[in-house]
């Protein structure tokens, strides 16, 4: 009798086992062959991260999507060039996604989720990436200027702005201020 028992545990066991490992096989495999690509560092290549929201995912570059806007998942095509890498532990299921690509001049296109995941706010920026360097897409809100007046006026909410830093330093500012009437606007670069 226990040892009946103990074979149908075991049998209950291994067949959950197997479920659970056949559900998470594409993530597995996926985060797998980006720690491969950590591997292959080139020296001209550059790093690009993306903060400052609840979320943020680069949704392409140049051509080459990254992460499907749909499935939010990593596409094969950015794994099979190795623009992939993964910042964090290899057991935590949030880990943070960031590219690194030849240095030259790309055009990035990066959903931001400064809310909640329901809704994206989605940049895009052509800049010349130089080699050997790092570069942050930081989004945030830009609380500098404080509206007074009509109460229409100061209940408008501050500017969106996406930063991009070089080595922690900011060298271009986009910023989306909020148009009363229609409620869209678009980022516009300002000077620094």
């Amino acid at each position: 009798m226990k040892t009946k028992l103990a074979r149908n545990l075991l049998m209950s066991f291994c067949a959950t086992l197997l479920l659970t490992a056949c559900q998470n096989a594409p993530n597995v495999a996926d985060q797998v062959r980006i720690a491969q690509n950590k591997l292959e560092n080139k020296a001209d290549n550059v790093t690009l991260f993306c903060s400052g929201a609840n979320k943020c995912e680069f949704e392409r570059i140049n051509e080459v999507t990254v992460i499907d806007p749909q499935s939010h998942r990593i596409s094969q095509q950015a794994l099979d060039r190795g623009f992939v890498r993964l910042h964090g532990s290899v057991f935590s299921r949030n880990q943070d996604v960031y590219l690194s690509v030849p240095a030259q001049q790309y055009e990035v296109v990066i959903r931001f989720y400064p809310i909640s995941l329901d809704r994206a706010e989605t940049v895009h920026i052509i800049h010349s990436f130089k080699p050997q360097r790092s570069y942050t897409f930081k989004m945030y809100r830009d609380r500098t200027h404080h509206s007074s007046g009509s109460l229409l006026n100061v209940s408008v909410p501050e500017p969106l702005c996406v930063e991009l830093q070089e080595e922690k330093k900011t060298i271009r500012s986009f910023c989306r201020p909020y148009d009363v009437s229609t409620g869209l606007g678009e980022f516009v670069e300002k000077k620094i």
